[in-house]
């Protein structure tokens, strides 16, 4: 009798470094050149995204360093906390499995924009390279917004060292959990208006995306196409993204 043939793992039964092992990365960089940013599905499953959302209400220390509540800052209607170092696991691993995926794109996009800086194999120099600037404070962030709440269009920029890329999963499911509440994006282009793209996402996908700016092909060679992003107006129930920044503030 031949011994029976082990069931595959279902996918919301995957670790997450096995999940982002198994994104398509050449479809993942090719939308990231072509369009600014890639949808990574399913980075997170359930369990892991309300673990996550869960931690919002440990407020401040030793979990998080800060808590910002966007209206005060005109930054919106919303609140967020930075985490502290030690990053929980499953934070500080995904920065540090994403991390080398996006790595080569940020230096083939400084490459074809004309700028020297290039950005080290692994995370952790790049964040060696932070504090002996004096970033030093963690930027991964947890978001929590209500009905009435969103976040304006902005570039999450903290100092002179900056990873051109970052990465936000979405924690909550659309419909369930919330409605409204899409993930905008906007690029300018010179001598242009701006154009906007609404990302759709469900619960556990990710999204990485431009920081600042990215290069674009034109017919008189490459240019800087100036990018930002945000949330529009949650109409019902509650929504939580983690943000995964690669480089720390000063």
């Amino acid at each position: 009798m031949s011994a029976a043939l082990p069931h595959p793992a279902r996918p919301d039964a995957m670790p997450w470094p096995t999940r982002v092992a198994a994104i398509d990365w050449a479809q993942a960089v090719d939308d990231l050149h072509t369009q600014g940013h890639a949808v990574l599905p399913q980075l997170l499953d359930a369990a892991q995204c309300a673990a996550l959302a869960a931690l919002y209400r440990r407020a401040g220390p030793p979990l998080f360093r800060s808590r910002v509540v966007m209206q005060r800052h005109g930054f919106g209607l919303g609140e967020y906390q930075y985490f502290s170092y030690p990053l929980p696991d499953v934070v500080a691993g995904l920065r540090d499995a994403l991390y080398p995926q996006l790595q080569p794109i940020a230096n083939h996009w400084n490459t074809a924009m004309g700028l020297a800086v290039r950005y080290p194999a692994r995370h952790a120099d790049f964040i060696a390279r932070c504090h002996a600037a004096g970033q030093l404070r963690p930027t991964p962030l947890l978001l929590q917004y209500g009905p009435g709440d969103y976040n304006c269009l902005h570039q999450d920029l903290y100092g002179e060292h900056v990873f051109p890329l970052q990465v936000a999963v979405l924690l909550s499911e659309p419909g369930r959990d919330f409605t409204g509440g899409e993930f905008v994006l906007t690029e300018q282009r010179p001598r242009m208006q701006s154009r906007a793209e609404v990302v759709p996402l469900r619960q556990g996908d990710a999204v990485a995306f431009a920081v600042h700016h990215r290069p674009v092909q034109g017919t008189r060679g490459t240019y800087r196409v100036n990018m930002r992003h945000g949330v529009s107006r949650v109409r019902s129930g509650q929504r939580h993204t983690v943000g995964i920044i690669f480089h720390d503030a000063e």
